[in-house]
């Protein structure tokens, strides 16, 4: 799974293929050719050339560069100082600033995956950082290669002290080593990065009656976080999430559908190898959403999509035959 060349330069063209999330479990990671979409960075390059914009360092953070810290697996607190001027950007066009935060939760979210809550209520920050869905931060431990995780709480979480993940455990990577870690363990943790879903694009509500959400396995990350950020969907006519696993035993957030429905959002979810006792959508999302459209006024119609590449890549095909415009078919970068 892991990039393997020294330097990938990433073309404006080529970030339109590629929507961040999760890829090395919970991480997007760069790969071409891909199958899955959740790859707007690499973990594994010493060099990425980036389209986001800098940020501000403050206290708590410190500058350093895409080389691991050598030493322990779980670091040690560092002094909060406040370092301005000279950064490290030999690996993003913007800045890196780690930070120590330790690991308030960990648990099985489904099979393979796991809910990862990090503490940074001692860093006002990344509590002020996040303030729309779809972004993401990096996360190492000790001399290893950083991880790029989608938050996958909603922003006023983060204000409340607090950074949610799915990160699917995958053996050998950052993404596995993080899923190891225990309650009270301590990683370094990035700024927030990224810009998130444009999601002006489709408001006011009045206008962009009709919302299609799209997700396949951990891309539901930052997917959840703009459905508990709030986007009026009780103000719009048609609000779907459709939500592709394998099976229910793959798929995460479960226990979150009922609020998501009463929020004015339409779960559909939908297994490629269901059981045998499986009565509900089968198939991959882009085939199941190719004979239920059900799109009666592409103008105003927007979408968000997060998972794999072949899926992202159907799905806005078929939106565009039915008349979405591009503009208001959303990626998280």
């Amino acid at each position: 799974m892991a990039a393997t060349a020294a330097t990938l330069s990433l073309s404006s063209a080529s970030l339109r293929s590629c929507s961040l999330a999760t890829v090395e479990g919970g991480c997007a990671q760069l790969r071409r050719p891909s199958n899955v979409l959740c790859c707007a960075a690499a973990s594994n390059a010493s060099s990425v050339r980036s389209s986001f914009m800098g940020a501000a360092v403050g206290p708590g953070f410190r500058l350093a560069s895409l080389r691991s810290l050598r030493g322990a697996r779980v670091l040690q607190h560092q002094p909060r100082r406040s370092y301005r001027g000279v950064g490290a950007r030999a690996s993003w066009a913007q800045e890196v600033l780690w930070a120590t935060s330790p690991v308030a939760e960990v648990e099985t979210a489904a099979e393979d995956l796991y809910h990862v809550v990090l503490d940074i209520s001692d860093n006002p920050e990344l509590m002020n950082g996040h303030t729309k869905a779809g972004q993401f931060v990096q996360v190492k431990i000790g001399n290893v290669k950083p991880a790029f995780l989608a938050i996958a709480s909603a922003p006023t979480v983060a204000r409340k002290g607090r950074l949610e993940f799915l990160i699917k455990d995958i053996e050998g990577s950052t993404a596995g080593m993080i899923c190891s870690v225990r309650k009270g363990d301590k990683v370094e943790l990035s700024q927030v990065m990224g810009s998130g879903f444009p999601t002006e694009r489709i408001f006011p509500a009045e206008e962009n009656k009709t919302v299609l959400l799209f997700a396949t396995g951990s891309g539901i990350s930052p997917i959840r976080s703009l459905i508990e950020a709030g986007f009026e969907a009780n103000k719009r006519s048609d609000v779907r999430l459709y939500y592709g696993a394998r099976n229910l035993e793959r798929m995460a957030y479960q226990d979150k559908f009922k609020a998501w429905e009463s929020s004015g959002v339409q779960v559909i979810p939908v297994l490629s190898q269901p059981g045998e006792e499986w009565t509900g959508a089968q198939g991959y999302v882009q085939a199941f959403f190719s004979k239920n459209k059900a799109i009666t006024n592409g103008p105003q119609t927007g979408a968000l999509l997060c998972g794999h590449k072949q899926m992202a890549l159907d799905v806005t095909a078929l939106l565009v035959e039915e008349g979405v415009p591009k503009e208001k078919i959303l990626l998280n970068f």
